[in-house]
């Protein structure tokens, strides 16, 4: 190994024992910071979606609009099978439980690769006749299949199963903040060796020329079908994580502004980044609660401030995504991933500027 890549080593060792132990230090202080461990958690689980949904729109280059849809299945299908058998009379007290699903009853890890199975098996079906779309077609279709997924797990044909409209809740929450980060850690690190691997090359060929990647010899409909199958599945294993952190679901969780948050966090990240989609996730998660002291009245000097009432907050986040788009039209990151090399030279070209500024 070279000096460069034993000092991003031991960089990348000392920054995940940094993040680990500001983990254990929140969790060991939970009660005092439980309103930050509650954005790790969301920001975690949203950053899985996020790069799920850049592998399938900024690798790919399909766009779809179904996120919420396969989350929804994810999420349904975790909270059914690991909420205690004991606690499920309280939960569907009005129509009762199907009695083949009465006594069965997972630990949260085989519900959640459970739940991303389910979306993975619906994305494969609808996948066959959507995939032959492009472009905004083919995000009308995953969005109408979204609500339509919504709809019918809140029919009164799925209230021994679902709930119906009543939705699901004495989910049991994660046993400390390290099981959502760890399981997220985990979902990104298996997308982007996926996304090095030779199919993910191919997923680049066929965004960038679908055509010369077809008369290079690969298989458009079979590599689409894989990228919106693999997508589905972490996003359905992300709806699960949510459902964990939430306690409790219905399909209003799910309605479709919850696949344009997620777009935006991809947007704003940089679509095709996966260090983008994942700082994206924390600003947005982050951006959205620590200014909710927009929406407190205040008074300076007796003065009351008009502007500062319920609602503000949103205005200001509005504008403040709109600064940084304007500054980063591609995204805080572009195209770029986040390396020790990348950082350090931009602070070395900082320093060749302000010198030749000084010159």
């Amino acid at each position: 190994m070279t000096k460069k890549n034993v000092r991003n080593l031991v960089l990348s060792i000392l920054l995940l024992a940094a993040a680990g132990g500001a983990l254990g230090w929140l969790q060991a202080n939970s009660s005092a910071h439980s309103y930050a461990i509650s954005i790790i958690e969301r920001s975690a689980i949203y950053a899985v979606v996020a790069v799920a949904m850049n592998m399938l729109t900024g690798f790919t280059g399909l766009f779809s609009l179904g996120q919420a849809g396969f989350m929804a299945l994810g999420a349904y299908v975790t909270g059914i099978l690991t909420i205690p058998v004991e606690m499920r009379a309280n939960v569907y007290y009005l129509n009762g439980i199907a009695p083949w699903l009465e006594n069965v009853h997972l630990p949260m890890l085989p519900a959640l690769i459970l739940g991303g199975l389910v979306a993975a098996v619906f994305a494969a079906l609808i996948g066959i006749p959507i995939l032959r779309l492009k472009s905004d077609y083919l995000a009308i279709a995953t969005l109408g299949f979204a609500e339509i997924i919504r709809a019918f797990l809140a029919s009164p044909a799925m209230n021994t199963i679902t709930n119906g409209s009543f939705g699901l809740n004495n989910i049991p929450a994660f046993s400390n903040i390290f099981v959502p980060c760890i399981v997220s850690a985990v979902c990104i690190f298996l997308m982007v060796l996926l996304i090095n691997s030779s199919y993910g090359r191919a997923f680049k060929a066929i965004r960038e020329d679908d055509v010369a990647a077809e008369s290079m010899g690969i298989n458009l409909f079979r590599h689409k079908e894989l990228a919106f199958v693999i997508s589905s599945f972490f996003t359905g294993i992300a709806g699960g994580l949510l459902a964990v952190y939430m306690r409790s679901i219905d399909t209003k969780t799910f309605q479709v502004t919850l696949t344009y948050n997620i777009l935006l966090i991809v947007v704003l990240g940089g679509i095709g980044s996966v260090t983008g989609s994942i700082i994206g996730s924390f600003l947005i998660n982050g951006g959205q609660e620590w200014l909710r002291f927009f929406d407190e009245p205040l008074s300076i000097g007796g003065v009351q401030i008009p502007l500062f009432r319920t609602g503000f907050r949103m205005v200001i986040y509005s504008v403040l995504l709109m600064i940084v788009v304007l500054f980063w039209r591609r995204g805080i990151m572009g195209t770029s991933e986040f390396t020790w090399d990348n950082l350090f030279g931009l602070f070395k070209r900082k320093k060749k500027k302000n010198a030749g500024g000084e010159a």
